[in-house]
């Protein structure tokens, strides 16, 4: 435990360090590189690009500081972040390197306001964190690799089949290259693709949820692919994918991992599944799950996209509502097309609100699980709240390094 000093001291000061958290993960990651460029090999560079992985970190340091006598407080911010160090094989042995080179940063941006006190203080609480940290990806680590069909580090799948779902996403079914059985997951998972990119000098590593339901011998994942546009560049992994891997091909993945997965206990609630975008790939998931081992369960399915052009798995999800008396489909189109109009392919042209929510969901003591792009889910997350759900039944997932939604 931190002697009580020790706590004083990085308490006071994490305010600090929030407030100079951008420069902080800035001079974090380039002092990191120059000394380890291996660990290139390891960080989704694109978020290094756009400073999100930056943002990830200095945030986790600052809630990390903050609540340094309780991290049980910020238990979802170190399941998700320990989920994706296991992963990405994020080992106890590079905390040591990690540590040093946030303090080095802290102090270069700090400058004589970070005392060798404070300094000091802060050492003690990262070495103290870092310890809780290796000792839950342990624990991850040993799962993962000792559950039936379980692996270690990444394993050779093959793509058994390629599948457009929209003009912008295709599903890959990826089997075991070695004809071995594979470890099963809970809905809302991801696996992680290690993208080895002729071209590129360092190996690329992105998750991607698994879109359909456990029990089969092949992994789904449904990947959009991403162009360029506004100060975003092309999606490097995404558009690889799409254009360079057929069917018959083989990539590395690392064994399901991740938070997002719907509780068990839940089973007398209604569940409401609201994805924007390629945020239904898990709950695609919860979908195809949910219909499986509780037919009898109220679901409420609601998706948002641009148009039918855009929208993954439609007729699948018509199919299970039109066979599954229990579930309700309702569609958003923020910019339908003519044909969309004419065939009645959507429920409601813009996008998803409270009104629409309180609609088509009986009563607010519904199970949320919630999926897609940042803006999307601060506003479905601020219409659950406006409606006073509670917050245990609030439940989402982010495609990046931030924990939680509202971190201004």
């Amino acid at each position: 435990m931190l002697d009580d000093k020790t706590v004083e001291i990085v308490q006071s000061t994490a305010p600090v360090l929030k407030e100079h958290s951008k420069e902080i993960g800035l001079k974090f990651y380039e002092l990191l590189f120059s000394k380890a460029p291996e660990l290139y090999n390891l960080f989704n560079q694109t978020n290094q690009k756009l400073g999100i992985q930056q943002e990830a970190l200095a945030y986790s340091v600052y809630a990390a500081g903050e609540h340094i006598t309780n991290l049980d407080a910020i238990m979802p911010v170190i399941t998700r972040v320990t989920e994706k160090h296991r992963a990405i094989g994020v080992r106890a042995d590079q905390y040591p390197l990690v540590g040093e080179t946030l303090l080095e940063a802290v102090k270069d941006v700090l400058g004589e306001t970070a005392t060798d006190e404070t300094m000091d203080a802060w050492g003690k609480a990262y070495n103290y964190i870092a310890d809780a940290f290796i000792e839950i990806e342990n624990k991850l680590y040993e799962e993962a690799r000792e559950q039936p069909g379980g692996w270690d580090g990444f394993r050779a799948f093959t793509v058994q089949k390629k599948e457009p779902e929209s003009k912008e996403v295709t599903s890959f079914y990826l089997v075991p290259a070695d004809g071995k059985k594979i470890a099963t997951y809970q809905p809302g998972q991801y696996i992680t693709v290690k993208a080895r990119i002729p071209g590129e000098e360092y190996t690329h590593i992105r998750h991607y949820s698994i879109s359909d339901a456990p029990g089969k011998n092949y992994y789904r994942i449904s990947v959009k692919r991403e162009d360029a546009s506004n100060n975003a560049p092309e999606g490097i992994v995404s558009n690889f994918l799409h254009e360079q891997i057929n069917e018959g091909d083989s990539i590395d993945i690392s064994a399901p991992a991740g938070d997002f997965v719907q509780d068990n206990q839940e089973q007398d609630f209604p569940l409401v599944l609201i994805s924007g975008g390629i945020g239904i790939t898990p709950l695609i998931s919860m979908l195809n799950t949910v219909t499986v081992e509780q037919p009898e369960r109220e679901v409420i399915f609601i998706h948002a996209t641009t148009n039918s052009q855009t929208h993954a798995f439609k007729d699948h999800v018509k199919q299970l509502a039109e066979s599954h008396s229990t579930l309700k489909s309702i569609v958003c189109y923020d910019a339908p097309t003519d044909v969309d109009r004419n065939n009645g392919n959507f429920d409601k042209e813009g996008f998803i609100d409270l009104d629409l929510i309180r609609t088509f969901v009986p009563n607010k003591d519904a199970m949320f699980y919630f999926c897609g792009p940042i803006p999307f889910m601060k506003a479905i997350n601020g219409a659950l709240q406006q409606w006073d759900v509670n917050e245990e039944h609030i439940h989402f997932e982010v495609f990046n390094p931030i924990a939680i939604l509202g971190t201004e």
